[in-house]
């Protein structure tokens, strides 16, 4: 896609301001998945990165960077990565910013093993769609207002338990050390501070991935976003208010089916902890 000029005068066609969709819901709950099914289904996982219309970022991705005694507690299981003083908020919002305002950025790289963040960065081009997923996304006003649509994946709390019990023990974390971490730290963590977010949601989509019912509606929307059949989708564009602009979803139809309905396919992630 062709970019905004460096100048101060914008060019005759400049790059179109990014729909921002952020995605959120407990640990392990499916946010990535339905993410990558959304890709998938749009086409844009086999595109190089450069020449995308859709891309994803985590919040993951923001950690803020551990002092020595923090990253001790972390290799110990006994650092709260679900608080939302654990993410360095204001890279964040900077960085959703310029993705907004059409701009190449550089994303932090986690190690989640050392719990460290690494000197490479990930290297953002500017798209029209771009799916912002995380714990805590909704957490910050600041960012929770940048959002054009807000999804909340709300799976049950002892299919996310399960998961993510398996996810840990794969990396070859002690069982006794997972729970711990969970009911002292991961739990009590999405009671105060992510399940709260839910209320902001604009779309909830119960089960995940499975629920292809409001993943296909959804990739519907996006398509409409992609194809340029809504004119003023930011949010509140008709009269100037934060919420209140919303436009439903079409109506399911026989190109709507043909995005693979039916077809289920788990990708969640082992890289991540949430």
């Amino acid at each position: 896609p062709a970019m905004a000029s460096a100048g101060g005068a914008e060019p005759e066609r400049p790059h179109p301001k990014p729909f921002l969709i952020g995605v959120s819901g407990g640990t392990a709950s499916g946010k990535s998945t339905v993410c990558e099914k959304i890709m998938e289904l749009l086409g844009q996982n086999e595109v190089d990165r450069r020449q995308r219309k859709v891309l994803i970022l985590s919040q993951d991705s923001f950690y803020k960077v551990l002092t020595a005694e923090q990253q001790a507690k972390a290799l110990k299981g006994q650092y709260n990565f679900d608080h939302p003083d654990a993410f360095d908020n204001d890279l964040m919002h900077t960085t959703l910013k310029n993705i907004v305002e059409g701009k190449t950025v550089e994303v932090p790289t986690y190690d989640f093993v050392t719990h460290s963040r690494l000197a490479e960065t990930t290297v953002v081009y500017p798209a029209d769609v771009v799916l912002f997923e995380g714990i805590l996304v909704f957490y910050n006003q600041d960012i929770r207002d940048m959002f054009h649509l807000r999804l909340f994946v709300d799976t049950d709390s002892d299919v996310r338990l399960s998961r993510r019990v398996l996810r840990d023990m794969k990396r070859g974390r002690d069982l006794e050390q997972i729970l711990t971490q969970y009911t002292t730290f991961v739990k009590p963590a999405f009671e105060e501070f992510c399940l709260p977010t839910k209320k902001y949601a604009d779309v909830i989509i119960p089960r995940g991935v499975d629920n292809m019912v409001a993943i296909n509606l959804i990739v519907q929307h996006i398509q409409d976003i992609l194809n340029g059949d809504i004119c003023k989708w930011q949010r509140g564009a008709m009269n100037g208010h934060g919420r209140t602009y919303k436009r439903p979803f079409p109506e399911q139809t026989e190109s709507s089916s043909v995005l693979a309905a039916g077809k289920r396919s788990h990708l969640e992630s082992s890289s991540r902890p949430h």
